[in-house]
Order: C-alpha cells, then structure tokens, then sequence
C-alpha cells in the first residue's frame, strides 16, 4: 500500500510539473503587437510588445507570460536610475525552458526609458529574466559581453510606469549578486523582505 501510495504521489507531482512547461508552447508564435498586463504589489503595469523589433524575444516573452511564467515572479534587481529586473525562482520550471534556446538579434529599438529587454550572460542566453529600464541606457545597445552586441529591446511600458519606478530598490546590486541565495526561493525572501513582487502576469490583447 505504501508503495501504490508513492507510486500516486510521484505521477501527481509529475503531472503538475507538465502543466508548468509544455515543449510545444515554445513553438507559439506571438502576434505582430499585443500588450501584457503585470499586477504587482507596487500597482499594474502593461508592457506593449511590437514582435518586429525582436521577433525571437518577443515569442519567446509571449510563451512565458501567456503560460503564467512570471505568476510569484520577483523583481529581484531593482538599481535606481538604471534597471529594474525580474523572474521567477521556480528552478525546475526554468531549467526546462532554458533547454530551448532562442537565437540572438540585432538592436533595432535602443534602450530607451521604459522598454524591456531581456537580460543575457552570453550567445543565445536571452530566455528568462526581463528587465526594464529606468532611464535612457544608450550603453546597452552597443556593448559587447562574450562576443554578443547589445541589448535588443522588443517591448515598452505604455501605462503603469509609476508603479514601476516605486519598486524598492535598497538593495541595489546586492540581491543581483546572491544568485546562489536566489535559487533558495525562501531563503532569499528572509533576506531581502523588501523586494517587490508579481503577483500576476497574463496578455491582455
């Protein structure tokens, strides 16, 4: 019996784990424009996505919200006056997506205050974590990490961005730099109580 009651308990857990991250998702395409909405605990935001300016980045930012990614998601590196940077701290539901690489693109639309990127440490590493800027970062269409240049921005705040510039940044670089405490979902939290949170992410449009 207390095998059968093992054997139960594991396919639940599989089963759920596959509801969190379905291969085929990653094929979605997204549409030429549409809008995500983010509810946070600062207040709402909408990210306004035109899939020419990264076609790849912006697919892939439509699978993650439409498949409830950054749902408990994290700001966890907020910088004034330069970022605010953000994604979940699920490792088992991120480790499969990063599976699936996206190629890199061109910068066609800079940096500006309020659009959104992904962040990246290398080739073909944009797959997760977005940030958005907070003033005008001209550096980031240009500068070259690991034989990749610039940032490509493929989206931008359109309503909200109050509520973005209220996150807390206190702690500046230093949640950035704990990425080891970072995968600890709770350990992390006990340690930096005052980030900021998402509590829901979902296509408006």
């Amino acid at each position: 019996m207390r095998q059968l009651i093992l054997l139960l308990t594991l396919v639940f857990f599989a089963a759920c784990e596959q509801t969190k991250f379905k291969t085929e998702w990653t094929r979605e395409v997204a549409p030429e424009v549409f809008t995500a909405k983010f509810e946070t605990t600062k207040g709402d935001f909408t990210i306004t996505v035109e899939r020419h300016l990264s076609p790849k980045a912006a697919d892939r930012f439509y699978q993650l919200v439409k498949h409830g990614y950054y749902d408990n998601g994290i700001f966890y590196r907020v910088v004034k006056d330069f970022v605010a940077q953000f994604g979940n701290t699920d490792t088992l539901v991120m480790n499969q997506w990063r599976k699936i690489k996206i190629p890199d693109e061109p910068v066609r639309l800079g940096n500006l205050k309020g659009t959104v990127s992904f962040a990246r440490d290398g080739k073909e590493t944009r797959d997760l974590d977005l940030f958005i800027n907070l003033k005008d970062n001209s550096v980031l269409d240009t500068l070259n990490y690991q034989g990749v240049k610039g940032f490509p921005a493929f989206g931008k705040v359109t309503s909200g961005m109050e509520n973005v510039e209220k996150l807390y940044s206190g702690y500046g670089e230093d949640s950035m730099d704990d990425e080891n405490l970072y995968q600890n979902r709770g350990q992390f939290y006990t340690t930096y109580p005052k980030l900021d949170l998402i509590e829901k992410a979902y296509i408006a449009d």
